[in-house]
């Protein structure tokens, strides 16, 4: 992990970019703390907290998630006696997610099933044991203004977009964005429940607040090239996916013809099957928070990950 300063009492906590649920995280240091978003885990939410203590006294009087993925909020529960704010999506989807189920399937990296095996050595890092989902309890609807002792701190809900409860932290005098998964930089994005209309408006809007400094909910540090080039990665695939949608063409079979082109070198390339996947489903006109096969194209991610396309990219 490394701390870094962004801004007058801003802090990025950021976690190398290595593929599934290393995530960032942010602190602003004023008036009692507020945290943006936890880690997947206790342990490495402890470090987190350890990293932030360096420049903080005492515990974080606020937690904000920007979503309910596990890796950007099941480490709510350190944070006792914080308040948790967060979108009212966000509080429901975290009750659909499970650490236990995590926890044995980590167990799972011998299995004979290659795909199994391989998502259980993507989780090797993380322990999964201990966790309370500890969802938010003050909601966000639309947007909502923090005062941090005169600090302003815009909390604005963009989803539909990675998932319905996207929320973005937008400090406009520090000219610094907290973009949650609405943003991945230089590793290839995942898609939910949501639509590409809404990702990319919320791409544009982060890039219409004009930050000097954005932090991606993975990868590192950037400026407004980041929602740009991850905006071009949208519509490029939402336009290769229709092009093979019309011809009667699988999802991981368009996912595996697809020239990945510049994104080739972006982290784990496999995941195109999500973003053709949520293609596919609005092109059939399904409801974007109909439910998915979630079980079924992570299968396909890792089984693309074992073809020489996508393990030379």
């Amino acid at each position: 992990m490394e701390l870094k300063e962004i801004g007058s009492n801003v802090y990025a906590c950021l976690q190398e970019d290595r593929g599934l649920g290393w995530s960032n995280s942010g602190l602003i240091n004023r008036a009692g703390g507020l945290v943006v978003d936890t880690f997947w885990d206790l342990p490495h939410t402890r470090e987190l907290i350890e990293n932030y203590s360096r420049v903080w006294k005492t515990p974080a009087r606020r937690v904000v998630n920007t979503h309910h993925n596990g890796d950007h909020c099941w480490g709510n529960q350190l944070f006792e006696g914080a308040e948790i704010i967060g979108h009212r999506l966000c509080a429901e989807g975290m009750k659909g997610e499970s650490p236990e189920l995590l926890q044995m399937m980590k167990g799972m990296a011998g299995n004979e099933d290659a795909a199994l095996a391989g998502f259980a050595r993507a989780l090797v890092a993380w322990d999964f044991a201990g966790i309370t989902p500890t969802p938010p309890t003050t909601f966000i609807e639309g947007r909502m203004t923090l005062n941090l002792e005169d600090v302003p701190v815009h909390l604005i809900h963009v989803g539909p977009a990675h998932t319905g409860g996207d929320v973005i932290v937008h400090l406009p005098e520090q000219r610094v964005v907290f973009a949650g998964d609405v943003l991945f930089r230089r590793c290839t994005p995942i898609g939910w429940d949501g639509t590409y209309a809404k990702w990319i408006q919320a791409l544009d809007d982060i890039v219409a607040l004009a930050p000097e400094v954005i932090v991606p909910g993975h990868g590192p540090l950037c400026g407004v090239e980041g929602p740009r080039e991850m905006k071009a990665y949208l519509e490029y695939v939402r336009s290769e996916s229709k092009r093979f949608f019309d011809e009667g063409v699988p999802a991981i079979e368009a996912s595996r013809r697809i020239d990945l082109g510049p994104y080739a070198g972006w982290t784990e390339p496999a995941r195109i099957i999500f973003n053709v996947e949520r293609a596919y489903r609005e092109l059939r006109g399904d409801p974007y928070d109909a439910p998915i096969d979630a079980q079924e194209i992570i299968r396909n991610m890792f089984t693309l990950q074992q073809e020489p396309k996508f393990a030379r990219a």
